[in-house]
């Protein structure tokens, strides 16, 4: 699908502005997550404009994806406008967009989602927190804590008061306090906005919890791809308040899991397109300029099949994921790449897809191609290639096929030394 003129304005001015912050080498992460958001407002793309978006669609999200993968660029744009901010959307809870949205759209507040296990399955029907209604403290209740605590302020003299935690505060009946760790954060750490999927009687829900509260404990972890921000958030007994669906329907909190899993996994898949994209031009202008046998490498008629072959991947994984952009704007929900698509989406580019030569394995591009899609997607991940799996089964006949696509290399006639593969 060829892109329009407002879209190739939007890619060029993307590429523009990280070429200028890389040759600069000025701020840090955050300073060019605010130039990003107020130069060309990348936060507000998926958001509708009656919560400060400017209502594009996934496709324009899409191609600022791939050029922070092209760069690897460190930005909150998955966990925060993508999966946070379409799960709000996905909601429908008018209230809490108007709330939370338009600080996400313009970039002043960055979100973030707890809600797996450590294992990473990111299932809807499954989270990490668990969520009870809170002890409930009515205006009577209060009254009497407050004139118990008068007479013994008076039974200890003028000088002395009660503690004021002895005097609980008036709840609400949609108060709800929230237990458990959640694992794989995006952007968990510096998040100004919580949301957390928590288990309840009718199902796993959707809640918002201040990130300040007491109860909340983030905890940055190490990651090997140091372009991805990740942590654990830990909730003793936090505050949080439901969003969407009452507590006794848990079943569209879930679909907006499910709604903005997906639209996460296609929008990582665009990132990593970018970034295989990337590889692949710097893999090409390499084999022009090393020289071997008194020749530059890229006029070996084995290395430019290979090339070819990859330029063929890459462009293929590239209208795949244009294609689910495209059909995004129809009914239903999303589905996100998988089976054959998933394969060309989530594989990597350089020579050999990066698996024989341990000096590409050094290279930014190549770890960044190869990084899981999300941290990470376990089950569906199997249950994708589960067919390929049992095709490698010793005893089966016919020749093994890989679990990703990749180009056979040109027969070697007889007497005719080649090139081992």
């Amino acid at each position: 699908m060829e892109l329009t003129d407002e879209r190739r304005d939007l890619r060029d001015a993307v590429r523009g502005l990280l070429a200028q912050q890389q040759r600069g080498d000025a701020g840090d992460d955050r300073s060019l997550w605010r130039r990003l958001c107020g130069e060309i407002g990348v936060a507000g793309l998926a958001i509708p404009p009656r919560y400060g978006g400017a209502g594009a669609g996934p496709v324009e999200t899409h191609i600022v994806m791939e050029e922070l993968g092209r760069g690897l660029t460190c930005s909150p744009l998955l966990g925060s406008a993508v999966l946070a901010g379409q799960a709000l959307l996905a909601s429908v809870d008018t209230a809490a967009c108007q709330r939370l949205l338009p600080a996400i759209a313009d970039g002043s507040a960055v979100a973030a989602l707890a809600w797996t296990t450590p294992a990473g399955h990111w299932d809807p029907g499954e989270a990490a927190c668990a969520a009870h209604p809170a002890a409930r403290t009515t205006a009577a209740d209060a009254i009497q804590a407050i004139a118990e605590a008068a007479g013994a302020d008076a039974d200890m003299g003028a000088g002395t008061s009660v503690p004021q935690a002895i005097v609980p505060s008036v709840s609400s009946p949609d108060d709800w306090v929230l237990t458990g760790e959640a694992h794989h954060v995006l952007d968990g750490d510096q998040a100004d906005v919580l949301l957390a999927a928590a288990r309840t009687a009718g199902g796993v829900g959707l809640f918002e919890v201040d990130p300040r509260d007491r109860g909340v404990t983030r905890t940055a972890v190490t990651t090997m791809d140091t372009a991805r921000r990740l942590a654990i958030v830990r909730l003793e007994r936090a505050p949080g308040r439901p969003i969407g669906a009452t507590a006794g329907s848990a079943g569209p909190r879930s679909a907006a899991l499910a709604r903005a899993r997906d639209l996460a996994c296609i929008a990582l898949s665009a990132e990593q397109v970018g970034a295989a994209q990337r590889a692949l031009e710097l893999t090409v202008a390499y084999t022009k300029v090393r020289v071997q046998f008194g020749r530059a490498i890229g006029g070996f008629q084995a290395l430019q099949h290979r090339m070819a072959g990859l330029h063929v991947l890459v462009e293929s994984a590239l209208a795949v994921l244009r294609g689910r952009g495209r059909r995004r704007r129809g009914r239903g929900r999303p589905r996100a790449a998988r089976g054959r698509g998933q394969g060309l989406l989530l594989g990597g580019a350089g020579p050999g897809g990066g698996r024989d030569d341990p000096d590409a394995r050094r290279h930014r591009h190549h770890l960044g191609a190869r990084r899981p899609p999300l941290p990470q997607a376990g089950t569906r991940r199997r249950a994708a290639l589960r067919p390929a799996l049992r095709a490698r089964r010793p005893g089966r006949r016919g020749r093994h096929r890989r679990l990703s696509p990749r180009v056979e290399p040109p027969a070697v006639r007889p007497g005719v030394v080649g090139i081992r593969w």
